[in-house]
Order: structure tokens, then C-alpha cells, then sequence
């Protein structure tokens, strides 16, 4: 009888542990989701693109509250924009570093305090990250690279570079692998480099330099559109936009952006660059809500935008943009 009682008392015990278990798990499943989004500025085009598609994305999620800080370019105010939100305890952070090197520790800190960490475009120094989203910026700088060996320079030719912001990863990716693209012809050179910051009224001022001390300029390489379009305005101003021509990255579907530069004769080629504020919302919802595990590098492609297919991925991203422009 004692020894009834006994197991009786055992088993009543772990059926109230069970059910506190389940309990507090089902406390556990929560209903509303802070985000804190680390942009690293919004005076490029498309970094506005991307919080406007995180927002998007977000909005089909009722239960995800978006948090965004614009660093304006200032790795100090980045720094501090994430330690805020690691004190307001978000629940995850999505960050594009301003640079690579300076931004370490402070998304270090927050990966380790227990925050997932996506990284959108821009890399940090070492893996203390959740999850890199973007595209694979040293191939796209080494097809541009062969598209101006190959098509656009094929009997070489003198080529002025505008870089970004120095210590960005995108940046140094996409140099890299445009030097390896253009190698594969000998008599291209590369006559000039200097950086504009991604901006495209710095870019203006920079190629105006590049112009004035350089009689024969065949090409500019920028590594982003704003800045080759800054390129070919100072040289527009100089009355030599006919004789150059004009390569970017990052193909907007927007009435500035570069299909359509492409398409109007500013730029002879340019790249999409996806932002991937889509798909940081998708990894959000699959960490978050799923508790699915998610990989550590999410590889997004891009695609080559020339005179002969920039009406068609006009039509593919904005099909009244397209109309528009097949009227014209």
C-alpha cells in the first residue's frame, strides 16, 4: 500500500512538472517582436531601397515592430545606435556597417549578449554574426571587369576608379575582383583612384580632379551608380561625356536609379544589386517565430544590366516604368 502511494505521489509530481513545462513554454511564445535595423546612412539611394523593402516586408507581419537608426556615415553614431538598442534588449539586429573594423566589437557585443545578428551587404571582422545576407561583390566587380575588357575596352584604354567609403567590405570586394576582371587584357590601365563616400556630390568633385589632370580618360569605374553619375556629370560639365563612357553597380528600377541610366546613354553598364531587406525579414520571421536554425551566409544574386537588356528587367521590377519607357 505504502509503496502505492508512493509511485502514486511520483507519478502526480512529474505530471506537474510536465504541465509546468508546457506552460511556461506556451508564456514563452510571444506575440510581438522588436527589430532594431543599424543603417549605416540613407544619402545612397539604395540604402533607402533597402529600409523601404524591410518595411515592406515587415509590414506583412503585424507581430514585427521595426526599429531603424541612420548612422549617417559616422562610425561613432553606429556604435552608440547599437549599443542603444542592445540596452533596450531588441529581440533582433539587422545591421549594414558603416565599416568593417570599427563596427566589430560593437556587433560583437551584441551577438554575444544573446542577440541574433543579420548582416545586411557589409561584413565585419570575424563570424560574430547570426547570418550574412548579400551578394557576392567580388564577382560582380570581376564580371564588370571582364564586360570592359571584353566589350567595352577591347583595345585597352585608360580608366579612372571612384571608390566608396574606404574600410567597407563591398567595397574592397568589388576593387578586388575588378582587377581581376580587366587583367585579362594588358592594355587597359588604370590611370587614377581616389574615394567619394558612395555619394554622388562627391563624386562630382572627385572626377572633376581626376579630369583636370587626366587629357585622356576612356573610362570611369565607380563602385556604386550615385557616384557614376556624379562622374558623368563633372564630365558633362567638361564638355568630354562623349568621349567616356560610364560603369556603376547597383541597378535601381527607379526613375534615377541605374536602368534607366543605362537605358537613357548615361551608363554603358551597370549591376542589380539586391538589397536583401526582403530576405532579412523572411530570415526573422524563420529564427524568430520558426526557431528554425538559419545558415550563416545567404549568397543573393545580381544581374549584368546593358543597353540591350535594361528595358527588359525594367518591365521584370516595374512594369509602368516600362510602358513609359517604351513610349519614349
Amino acid at each position: 500500500m505504502k509503496k502505492n502511494l508512493v509511485t502514486a505521489l511520483l507519478a502526480a509530481s512529474v505530471a506537474v512538472m510536465a504541465f509546468g513545462a508546457l506552460t511556461a513554454h506556451a508564456e514563452e511564445k510571444k506575440d510581438h517582436w522588436v527589430i532594431g535595423m543599424s543603417q549605416c546612412n540613407l544619402g545612397e539611394p539604395w540604402r533607402v531601397a533597402m529600409n523601404d523593402q524591410i518595411a515592406m516586408a515587415a509590414a506583412e507581419h503585424p507581430e514585427f515592430e521595426v526599429i531603424y537608426a541612420d548612422a549617417a556615415q559616422d562610425n561613432s553614431k553606429q556604435i552608440a545606435d547599437i549599443e542603444n538598442f542592445i540596452q533596450m534588449g531588441v529581440d533582433l539586429l539587422i545591421c549594414s556597417p558603416n565599416e568593417a573594423t570599427p563596427l566589430t566589437n560593437a556587433v560583437t557585443e551584441a551577438y554575444e549578449a544573446g542577440i541574433p545578428v543579420i548582416l545586411l551587404d557589409r561584413k565585419i571582422d570575424g563570424d560574430a554574426y547570426t547570418q550574412f545576407i548579400g551578394a557576392d561583390n567580388v564577382d560582380m566587380g570581376r564580371v564588370a571587369g571582364e564586360y570592359v575588357a571584353d566589350v567595352l575596352l577591347p583595345d585597352g584604354g585608360k580608366v579612372c576608379e571612384i571608390k566608396g567609403l574606404e574600410g567597407t567590405s563591398g567595397g574592397i570586394d568589388r576593387d578586388n575582383g575588378f582587377r581581376e576582371g580587366i587583367s585579362k587584357n594588358p592594355d587597359i590601365e588604370i590611370v587614377a583612384v581616389n574615394n567619394a563616400d558612395w555619394l554622388r556630390e562627391k563624386a562630382i568633385t572627385v572626377a572633376e580632379e581626376m579630369l583636370q589632370t587626366n587629357d585622356e580618360i576612356d573610362l570611369f569605374l565607380a563602385l556604386n551608380d550615385p557616384m557614376a553619375e556624379g562622374a558623368y556629370i563633372a564630365a558633362k560639365n567638361a564638355g568630354r561625356e562623349g568621349d567616356i563612357m560610364f560603369v556603376g553597380f547597383d541597378g535601381l528600377p527607379t526613375p534615377d536609379g541605374g536602368i534607366r541610366s543605362v537605358m537613357d546613354g548615361r551608363l554603358s553598364m551597370t549591376q542589380v544589386y539586391p538589397t536583401g531587406g526582403a530576405e532579412a525579414i523572411e530570415s526573422a520571421v524563420k529564427l524568430l517565430e520558426n526557431g528554425e536554425e538559419l545558415e550563416k551566409v545567404l549568397t543573393l544574386s545580381s544581374e549584368v544590366v546593358t543597353p540591350e537588356n535594361a528595358p527588359d528587367l525594367l518591365a521584370k521590377y516595374t512594369g509602368e516604368a516600362v510602358e513609359e519607357a517604351q513610349t519614349e
